[in-house]
């Protein structure tokens, strides 16, 4: 891979608009980990509080010999290694709480009461506290004591019953889809909770389940049971709403996404493949009848398309308005013209790969926007630091135990 972006430095004193808050992170691996780096981005002050030898899980994801997970998702954070299994430890973990506006945590329910850290300790401590518990099922309900993984949910919340194609297996998705969809929500609502939290002093639980989010994105499919009496089936990369939709193959081997979810955009195709009396005839008319009789217009579509490179079919659609676009991998991204033009994938400086490439700050702030103030921490590196800040925290003993 020729690298022609450039390294983008960090700036750690620039704050964002979060920079008078807090975070407390004692969840491990992806969705607590994608909650607060949202949060860190835009200038929160997110402490990793960490085993000491052993740290967050995620740091034991490598590829390539290196840490990438970690070194992407735990940037912008400061690392504190603390053994909170000691009496010294909680101590110092209460201090660091009580001088805190936000407590992520990813145990099984009831995992902070067994510590003696349940949430009314914890609001007796600190009151304006938003404590965010993310766990596989919630912290309520018969599912509530299971411990709970992204692809248990991902199974289970009827996405991978929806992926794939007609005549293969349901399809988990290949990637932490779950805790990722469950870490945005979460920043959400951690948000909206430090908001009520100004203006009442309360702090409250975000209740955050990995089940929830992803379901939220198919939850129009209860709905249409309800009205059809019959679930969704698999479809590949068709759609079961509109046509036509799919990914076609061209004469070079690659591939095109294209859609035509939209009446006049489906007779703008038909006109561009060059089968303007396909707009008349009555078996692809409207989207009613498209949907009946998708696969022989993905048939007579793939035809056309097959004909011509990917490049060629590109310019040919993009010329005609039509809705297409090339199926990338990541190699083809990371140096295409608008990933650099948007500086959508950006290089931050690391010790280990010299730099690493990583999603940019989003959403876009144009008043505030976030910052890259420091790379992922290594285990226990603000140990020290963040010690010395709780010197002068006092605990009253007669609200904490």
């Amino acid at each position: 891979m020729t690298q022609t972006a450039q390294t983008h430095a960090f700036t750690p004193d620039q704050e964002g608009p979060l920079a008078d808050i807090r975070v407390v992170d004692m969840s491990r691996l992806v969705a607590g980990n994608m909650l607060s780096v949202f949060l860190a981005d835009f200038g929160a002050d997110v402490i990793k509080v960490e085993r000491p030898e052993k740290g967050d899980d995620l740091r034991h994801w490598r590829e390539g010999g290196q840490a990438v997970y970690w070194k992407v998702y735990g940037r912008n954070k400061r690392s504190l290694a603390l053994d909170i299994k000691s009496e010294e430890g909680l101590t110092q973990l209460k201090k660091l709480i009580k001088c805190s506006h936000v407590l992520i945590e990813n145990f099984v329910p009831g995992g902070l009461e067994k510590m003696g850290l349940s949430p009314d300790v914890l609001h007796a401590l600190n009151p304006a506290l938003v404590i965010a518990r993310v766990s596989g099922w919630g912290q309520t309900g018969p599912y509530s004591h299971k411990p709970g993984f992204g692809t248990l949910v991902e199974a289970m919340s009827g996405y991978a019953y929806l992926n794939g194609f007609p005549d293969k297996p349901p399809a988990l998705p290949p990637l932490a889809m779950a805790d990722m969809i469950a870490g945005m929500y979460g920043a959400a609502g951690v948000l909206t909770a430090l908001r009520s939290a100004e203006k009442t002093g309360v702090g409250q639980i975000v209740d955050l389940s990995l089940f929830e989010p992803i379901f939220s994105l198919i939850s129009s499919e209860a709905a249409k049971f309800q009205a059809t009496g019959t679930p969704t089936l698999r479809s590949g990369n068709q759609s079961a709403h509109t046509a036509p939709r799919n990914v076609y193959v061209c004469k070079d081997g690659k591939h095109i996404a294209m859609s035509g979810s939209m009446q006049s955009m489906a007779m703008r195709i038909f006109d561009t493949i060059g089968m303007p009396e396909l707009k008349t005839d009555p078996r692809f008319e409207n989207n009613d009848v498209r949907v009946q009789n998708k696969d022989l217009l993905d048939e007579i579509i793939q035809s056309f398309v097959a004909q011509r490179d990917q490049d060629d079919n590109l310019a040919l659609f993009e010329k005609a308005g039509v809705t297409a676009g090339p199926v990338y991998s990541v190699a083809d991204l990371i140096d295409h013209p608008y990933v650099t033009g948007r500086e959508a994938i950006v290089h931050v400086p690391d010790a280990d790969m010299g730099s690493v490439p990583m999603h940019n700050i989003i959403p876009r702030l144009s008043a505030s926007p976030g910052v890259f103030r420091r790379p992922a921490p290594t285990l226990g590196e603000h140990t020290a630091d963040i010690l010395a800040e709780l010197e002068h925290v006092q605990l009253d003993s007669t609200k904490s135990n």
